[in-house]
């Protein structure tokens, strides 16, 4: 796999690119955000994943994070300090497919970056052959991967769209938190729970309906259907 990495420390994109490239990946290294959007032009070969750290030279890395959703759908992995779920929520406002806290193992760097690399399509995943889902104001195209309320166009990212897609194949139905990890991210392990709860918190920021997914304490989560 081809594999962006958008650092600007040479000495920790040195030691990252050959743990990567001990790992089967081939890294590409940009050293500012202006490098990275070069690296993506359209004509360029495709890029497997972008491992994208925040703290650059020449530009914010939430814009840089912007500029990259808005040309490629190149699952993207924010690299912060920051531990807060607002950031992170942020983040995934913007288009991350995931993010990782420093200091990191690279364990978990690498179970992250196969996860996100995992392109699902839930597309077959209503069984019956609608091509929409009905939740009250909310609709949700699978065919087209568009979620709207009321008529309007909600943005979400891959995983968000996978998850949400999921929970409303079923709604009131309770999907335990190791189901849903399975289901969207294809993988068992335990780490990814966090990210589960910030793609939760975003849903509910982005569709401003906190009360259309539930948390089922120590279980996992359930669609709530709108009455109207």
């Amino acid at each position: 796999m081809r594999l962006l990495l958008v650092e600007d420390d040479n000495h920790v994109a040195a030691a990252l690119s050959a743990v990567l490239a001990r790992h089967g990946f081939d890294v590409t290294h940009a050293r500012s955000g202006e490098e990275a959007l070069q690296a993506l032009v359209p004509e360029s070969d495709g890029f497997g994943v972008v491992l994208l750290d925040l703290g650059l030279p020449d530009q914010d890395g939430y814009e840089v994070c912007g500029k990259i959703r808005k040309r490629t759908s190149t699952p993207v992995i924010m690299v912060t300090a920051r531990s807060d779920v607002r950031s992170r929520i942020h983040g995934l406002n913007l288009g991350a497919d995931d993010y990782v806290v420093k200091p990191y193992d690279t364990g978990e760097l690498l179970a992250r970056i196969h996860a996100v690399s995992r392109r699902s399509v839930p597309d077959d995943a209503a069984g019956s052959g609608d091509t929409a889902l009905r939740l009250g104001p909310v609709r949700i195209e699978l065919p087209t991967r568009q979620v709207s309320v009321e008529g309007s166009v909600v943005q979400l990212t891959r995983k968000e769209f996978d998850l949400l897609a999921l929970l409303a194949q079923r709604p009131g139905v309770v999907f335990r938190r190791e189901q849903i990890i399975s289901e969207v991210w294809r993988t068992s392990w335990e780490g990814t729970g966090r990210t589960l709860e910030v793609h939760v918190a975003s849903l509910r920021s982005k569709l401003r309906m906190p009360a259309l997914i539930e948390t089922v304490r120590g279980v996992g989560y359930r669609l709530v259907a709108p009455t109207a």
